[in-house]
């Protein structure tokens, strides 16, 4: 099974048998009555099309079907409306989009709303297609490679646990480096007990070795290092201080982190960043057995400091510590890592809303803006100093989880923000990576969360210089 396959995309050139999508705000509706052929103008405003976002109206001809309508809701800039086209309109029909659409919206929103995962079982029914023009414009192209990049993460998340453990996670990451020209190198084994023994310790309990993913990639000779960590933990059982069933359930997704810096970075290298990058992926599984980590056991780490496991449920974090000295280590202009680390980030935020924290105010403001142009959304928390003492241990440097039972998504940003020295700018995104239910666009499964919002806000934070 090739890990990272994508189906073909739901795209065609010119077709002059293609027929048109009308793509409207309820501001543009009028507008829109006065342009079309008269009975078609009836029939919209008969039917009580208000625009709502996502909702489709076919509209008849002499022949069939002669176009469609689709709502816009209030904005007309986000392209999740986009995704209902796909399987909103008839099958292996062909569609263009009406002169003056946002195409590159269009575009984004169509191949993320014609995704679903099909590994295991067949798709119900073909999509439509959208037909792009043979010159296809630049914004449309950037478009559909951070649609690919989110696709490719989608389809990792989705994938379960028994077909993608941390071998498969890692060759997950060769494959990327190998498509895009990048350099890569797997640590394993010795190597791995020693250079990254938080991660070690970690995976200790699976029978599938751990390892760290690596890669390199120049796009500019002199341009900022910009570092990305992801937590690839590919299923995580909780160890011996044991999930419960429901608790359990998802947790094929707790790689989430991995993959959606592995989209990131897919996305860097194929628009062109002009930065130099590196990518650290922590592949493990945390399992129950005799050779599992134990609570209140003491780990080293990377950086020196030791941990108490203060429950083995706390595991993300243990990946991520080694990882971001490691990324340190070579001193980054840019430290970004991502994780589906706390429970605690989803009942302060929901499901739809990654946790953002942050050791600068002008990241945080690059991001914080990108996210909302992009509607890719994320929100700030703070790293709250009054909370650092929960750590404390008697019989390590520092505990893996706080010694209250509250702010647990800040407790682990802090815990986390012990292995970024100071100087280093650094953002850290508290990740659901899943959709529970399906919407335009974003099917019930796997999601690459704040993926496009990391892509905008780091490219527009370029050039960036290093200390923060």
């Amino acid at each position: 099974m090739t890990i990272d396959r994508l189906p073909d995309p739901p795209l065609a050139g010119p077709d002059p048998a293609a027929r048109t999508v009308h793509a409207v705000t309820q501001d543009e509706l009028p507008g829109l009555l006065e342009r079309l052929e008269p009975g078609a103008a009836a029939y919209l405003t008969e039917s009580g099309f208000t625009c709502e976002a996502g909702k489709i109206l076919l509209l008849p001809g002499p022949s069939g079907i002669s176009a469609a309508v689709l709502g816009l809701g209030s904005s007309g800039s986000a392209p999740w409306p986009y995704g209902a086209l796909p399987f909103g309109l008839p099958a292996n029909t062909s569609w263009k989009m009406a002169e003056g659409s946002d195409l590159a919206a269009a575009t984004l929103g169509w191949l993320l709303g014609a995704y679903r995962f099909t590994r295991h079982k067949a798709p119900p029914r073909s999509p439509a297609l959208l037909v792009l023009p043979d010159d296809v414009p630049e914004e449309v192209r950037r478009a559909r490679i951070l649609a690919e990049a989110m696709l490719r993460a989608r389809e990792l998340i989705n994938l379960p646990a028994a077909d993608l453990g941390p071998a498969e996670l890692s060759d997950a990451a060769r494959a990327l480096a190998e498509r895009c020209g990048a350099a890569f190198e797997e640590v394993s084994g010795e190597a791995l007990d020693q250079g990254f023994p938080a991660v070690a310790a970690v995976g200790a309990g699976s029978h599938r070795a751990p390892r760290v993913a690596l890669i390199r990639w120049e796009g500019a000779k002199d341009g900022p290092l910009i570092a990305l960590c992801g937590k690839g933990v590919c299923f995580d059982t909780g160890g011996l201080d044991l999930k419960t069933p429901d608790g359990m359930k998802r947790m094929k997704k707790d790689m989430g982190g991995a993959a959606i810096m592995l989209g990131l970075a897919e996305a860097l290298i194929r628009l062109g960043a002009p930065i130099r990058l590196l990518v650290a992926i922590g592949a493990v599984e945390n399992a129950v057995s005799s050779t599992a980590m134990r609570p209140l056991d003491v780990l080293r780490t990377r950086a020196g400091l030791t941990v108490e496991v203060g429950n083995t449920d706390a595991e993300g974090r243990l990946v991520l510590a080694d990882l971001l000295t490691f990324a340190s280590e070579q001193r980054p202009d840019l430290l970004l890592d991502a994780a589906t680390l706390t429970g605690a980030a989803r009942v302060a935020l929901g499901p739809d809303l990654p946790a953002l924290f942050t050791n600068d105010e002008g990241v945080a403001a690059a991001l914080s803006a990108a996210a909302d142009a992009c509607h890719d959304p994320i929100w700030r928390l703070p790293l709250h100093e009054g909370y650092a003492s929960w750590l404390d241990s008697s019989a390590a440097d520092i505990n893996n989880v706080g010694s209250r039972p509250m702010a647990g998504a800040i407790v682990a940003a802090l815990f986390l923000r012990r292995f970024v020295p100071r100087g280093i700018r650094w953002a850290h995104l508290d990740v659901y990576a899943w959709n529970d239910v399906a919407r335009p666009g974003r099917p019930e499964g796997g999601e690459a969360m704040g993926l496009r919002a990391m892509h905008a806000g780091l490219m527009s934070l370029l050039p960036i210089g290093a200390g923060a």
